[in-house]
Formats: structure tokens, sequence, C-alpha cells
């Protein structure tokens, strides 16, 4: 199978994923410009309406100012109508510049009629032939970004003075926890080679020192394929602005449970205790999982370190030596049997902070490199409820990106979002290794075979056998030329004479779900 995975199959409409594009008159079959040809301007006076009656030039990002909602109009649970929508398609004209999106059965048209063809399958690109942007009526559009430790999601709207059309969803998958599990893993070798008195490289812990702003590869993955997307999304669609949302949590207040008043914010969990006293204090001095009394105690982790468990004192327990021993690094999930022993051990534990500690540490730095791109909006987390709230959507990344900042009114959503998982390139590494560190299985040096790399997304023509038809999906290659086609029914393996490439792995896993909740788009 195909290393680029997210979990979940490829599904079958992300590659002839329905085709999208927009511009003033193309909604309009009426007008005789179709794509928009004969406004001979890129930019729209403030106030100036084109085909559908939208305003283009309270765009924050086209030097206006987003106006302020209408008086009345920002009534907590007042009735909203929001109508729901195909993914728009991103339009390209003959030079590589971008256009405004337009719908899928626009685009379909073009493709029909010889104008345009197709520039990308993920997401769906399409460049028209006979079209430039100096010919082209360009609105512009907008993107939300709500930024989350797994998950960010990414909206494009046009906006007119407050009110809000999504165009196109995108919810970014990190792997942030992969990231630091494989940097726990080489220091592990490292560190082990030195004990073992093997070669290896001299610790260099003296005169290193980090940059202002230094931040984990963890994290920085999270900033770092946020932005990947900002440029991607400027390269084919026209962006005027960005929205982000920049929270804060207050990590002492989560991890106490209750409010926090006066010098309690100076006094932590063990204020008055040793870890072990207020631990026997805590416990009863008796092992959690099997309750027995009088027997020497160990300190053990709720959830294990070595699967992202912190020190602090709610991830602590005592159990006695037999109990600790079988837990080993297993979560308490898999070990208490029982429920109700269970339960108890959870309502003690508290939830960790580490998805909001990373969020806390990336906000400034997402905000200063978007600021250095486009005109950048910051919104808060309760305005964004609020928001949301009260045109009456629901909980969701992407939904989220697209009621940041300063939005009256969402009156058209996407009814599917784009998941992109980050998969990575591969590794540069071109050995295999066993739990121990030493190498047991060495990978070729080259990567690409037959003018296939694993990743790639194809189409795959089979003429005969069992799997006999077409089949499209990402691929795994081989140096002996037998690729193996993630479709999703399953793997297909044909030989590379059958396959057809589609587009270059970009990094990214794609597939495409509905909205949360939020049914199919009629």
């Amino acid at each position: 199978m195909a290393t680029f995975r997210t979990g979940r199959q490829t599904h079958q409409d992300v590659l002839p994923q329905r085709p999208a594009l927009e511009s003033a008159p193309v909604d309009t079959p009426r007008i005789g410009n179709e794509t928009g040809r004969g406004h001979h301007r890129t930019t729209v006076a403030p106030g100036a309406e084109h085909g559908r009656g939208e305003t283009t030039g309270t765009s924050p990002g086209a030097g206006g100012v987003t106006p302020e909602p209408p008086s009345g109009a920002g009534e907590q649970g007042r009735e909203a109508h929001t109508k729901q929508s195909r993914a728009y398609v991103f339009v390209l004209d003959r030079h590589g510049t971008p256009l405004q999106p337009c719908p899928p059965a626009r685009a379909r048209k073009l493709l029909a009629r010889g104008r345009a063809v197709v520039a990308r399958h993920t997401p769906f690109t399409i460049r028209l032939k006979d079209r430039t942007a100096t010919d082209s009526e360009i609105d512009g559009v907008e993107i939300g970004i709500d930024p989350g430790s797994k998950h960010t999601g990414i909206a494009v709207f046009t906006s007119q003075a407050g009110e809000r059309r999504g165009r196109y969803a995108l919810r970014l998958d990190h792997r942030g926890d992969r990231i630091r599990k494989k940097m726990g893993q080489r220091s592990a070798y490292r560190r082990r080679r030195r004990t073992a008195n093997l070669r290896h490289r001299a610790p260099r812990f003296d005169n290193r020192t980090r940059p202002r702003g230094w931040l984990a590869p963890s994290l920085r993955h999270r900033v770092e394929t946020a932005l990947s997307w900002v440029d991607r999304l400027s390269r084919w669609a026209p962006l005027r602005a960005v929205h982000v949302e920049r929270v804060a949590f207050d990590t002492h207040a989560l991890s106490a449970g209750e409010p926090l008043e006066g010098a309690e914010y100076q006094q932590g969990t063990l204020h008055g205790f040793e870890v072990r006293e207020y631990l026997l204090a805590k416990c009863g001095r008796t092992c959690v999982y099997c309750g027995v009394t009088g027997v020497p105690l160990n300190i053990d982790h709720v959830h294990p370190r070595s699967r992202g468990g912190s020190d602090r004192v709610a991830n602590l327990v005592l159990a006695c030596v037999p109990c600790n021993e079988r837990k080993a690094d297993r979560p308490v999930e898999e070990f208490v049997s029982d429920p109700k022993i269970l339960a108890k051990i959870m309502a003690r534990a508290k939830a960790p902070l580490r998805d909001a500690a990373a969020v806390n540490a990336t906000r400034w730095a997402l905000w200063r490199a978007l600021d250095t791109r486009l005109p950048t909006r910051v919104g808060s987390g309760g305005r964004t409820k609020w928001n949301r709230t009260r045109n009456r959507l629901p909980k969701s990344h992407t939904l989220d990106a697209l009621v940041i900042g300063k939005a009256d009114t969402v009156t058209e959503l996407v009814g599917t979002v784009l998941v992109a998982g980050c998969a990575g390139r591969g590794s540069y590494a071109r050995t295999r290794t066993d739990r121990y560190g030493f190498p047991r299985l060495r990978l070729p040096r080259t990567k690409r075979f037959f003018g296939f790399a694993t990743g790639d997304l194809v189409r795959a023509v089979v003429p005969k056998g069992k799997n006999a038809g077409t089949h499209i999906g990402r691929v795994a290659v081989r140096s002996t030329g037998g690729h193996t086609v993630a479709a999703p029914h399953g793997a297909v393996k044909t030989s590379y004479k059958n396959l057809r490439l589609l587009q270059r792995a970009d990094g990214y896993a794609y597939t495409i779900q509905k909205e949360a909740g939020v049914s199919s788009p009629a």
C-alpha cells in the first residue's frame, strides 16, 4: 500500500472532482460575455455591483475597510438562511494567473467546449486557453484560518458588507505527534550508541543557543504547513486578505477545573504538599488498579509518557509493583477492564494540555508570518463562537474559519470538505531499523522507478485479470515495475505500463468528507 494515507481510503470523487470557476457574468448564462470578457478592469469601485449584485470594494485586502454589521443584525438567535453549495473550482488564465473561482457547472461547460484544460486534479483547477487576467473581472476572495493542534480549518469565501459566501473548505491534518515520536526515537538511538561505546556523534550541549522565536519541529510543522497552503491558494485564487483566529488558552485555569481568584493563580496543585504525600492522600494509600493496601506503592502515569503523557500531578497515581509492571506503557483503557474502576481513575486524571500548549506556542508565529504575505485580520475565539451561533452553524474547524472576525451573515457554505493529511515526502534514511536501532532493511537510493514515485496520483487501466478495469488512486512503486495502486475499493497491483500519471506527489493525502452537521447539497 502507498504511504500516502490519512487513515481513510481515497475518495473516488477526489480526482475527477466536480469542476468549478466564478466570474461576474459567468453564473448568468443570458449574458453574452461568458467569462467576463469585455470588462477591461481588475478592480471595481466601492459599491459597484456585478452580475449577481455583490459589492466588491469592501474587501480588507483591497484597501477598503470591512463595514460594521447593520444595526439589529447581530441579535443572538435570529433566523439565519444559509444555502449549501458544492465546492467551487479554481481557475487560471492562459498564463497561469488566478481568476475568480467558478461553480462546477460552469467549469464543466468550459471543459466540454474545449476552452479550458485541467491544470490540477486536487484541488480541482482548470486553465482557460482563451483568456487573460486583463480581460476578466476579478473581485477577489478571502480566506479564514482556524488554527488547531491536530487540525487547521481553512475556508475560501467572498465577502460583501459583512455577508460571506463560502466557496471552498479545506481541513489540514497535522502530523506533529508523529514528528515528536520520530525525534524521540532518533534521540534514543543516539543515546544508546553512546552508552554502548559504539561509533557515535558526540553530544552537543555546550554553546548551542536557539534563535529568538525558536519552535520545536513538531510545532514549527503546524505553522509551516498552514503557510504552505496559503501560498498554494494564492497561486490558484485571487486572495485579497486573510482572517486568522488568534486564541489564548488559560492552561492554569483549565488544569484547576474551577474558577481561580487572587492569589490562587500563584498557588499550584501541590500548594502545601509534597508530590508523594499528595498522591498518598489523593489515592488513600491504596493501589488504584487492584485496591491493595499495606504494600510498597510506585508512582504511575495514567497516560504513559511514551504516548504523550506529562508529569503533571493530575496524570500521576499510585500503583503496586505488580500492577505497575503489568501496565508498562499501555494506555489505562487497555489495562483496566472494570468500567467502574476505569471511570474512577479517569475522573481523577485530567485531560492533558498538550494541544492547548501547542496552539498557544504557535499563534504569534503564524500571525507574524501571514502578515508578511497578505493583509491579515485577527479575530478572537469568542467572536468566532458568537458568529457561528448567530448563524446557527455546527461546530467544525472549517465553519469556524468561515466566520472568523467581522462577519455578519453567512448566506452560503460548502457542503463538502477536502481533507489534506500531511503524509510527508518520504524519508532521507535508506535503512529501516529494528527496535534496538540496528539496520534490518536497506532501501534503494532512488525513489522514482519507471517515471513514478510513491504517492503519485495515477490512473490504472488494467486490460485483464481479476483487477481488470480502470482504477484511480495513489501508487506505491517497486523497483521491479510491479506497482500497487491504492484504489478506493482496495489495492490493485499492476505493471507500470498500465499507469498514467495524473498528479505528482505533493506531500499530502486527500480525501473528501461531508461538512460536520451539514447535509449534502442538492
